[in-house]
């Protein structure tokens, strides 16, 4: 079971996510380490969210909460799997949860920030949210992203403009930067 449970996540590491999830799925089914079990669940739900198997992503999460282990790590994922079905309040609410057990999540402060901002609830709590991410991770791409996207919601497209350039600066290829810093600036790339 050991030798399996570290194929998993070797394949996941690669990036071979179907080879993974032959592996991870053997541990979650007839694993009796409730930890490493644990871990195989999260990693099932990272990888169903990354091929965009969003449902099956909240299947492993709602199992793990089911059976009393909470974490930032397990609301961040429920929270991103939410998002990215477009229930933005549910979303905000797990991240909320996210930061309560854990207040100086970054991920969480960046990505309730974001949602905020891009969806017009909150952009003032945005720009806090956002600022906060990047204070305490300023190399971050995606951090400086949602702050710049924020200062653009909220209408101060210079301040937005010298945050997405930063931004794009650390990830020139970054698709979601270049549309946000095309938007703001109008500049092609």
């Amino acid at each position: 079971m050991e030798f399996i449970y570290y194929l998993g996540l070797c394949y996941t590491k690669l990036g071979q996510y179907e080879e993974a999830l032959n592996y991870l799925e053997q541990v979650v089914t007839t694993g009796s380490d409730i930890l490493r079990v644990y871990q195989c669940r999260m990693t099932l739900a990272y990888i169903y969210v990354i091929t965009k198997r969003v449902k099956l992503a909240e299947f492993e999460l709602k199992r793990l909460q089911s059976s009393g282990l909470e974490s930032p790590l397990l609301y961040n994922t429920l929270a991103y799997a939410a998002w990215s079905q477009k229930k933005n309040k549910s979303a905000i609410e797990l991240y909320e949860k996210t930061l309560e057990i854990d207040s100086g999540n970054t991920t969480a402060m960046n990505s309730m920030g974001y949602i905020l901002a891009d969806t017009g609830m909150d952009v003032m709590r945005a720009l806090r949210l956002c600022r906060r991410a990047v204070d305490s991770k300023p190399q971050s791409a995606a951090y400086l992203d949602s702050l710049g996207w924020a200062y653009y919601k909220s209408g101060e497209v210079v301040e937005a403009r010298t945050w997405l350039r930063r931004a794009l600066e650390i990830a020139p290829d970054e698709k979601e930067i270049q549309r946000h810093f095309k938007i703001v600036t109008g500049e092609r790339l």
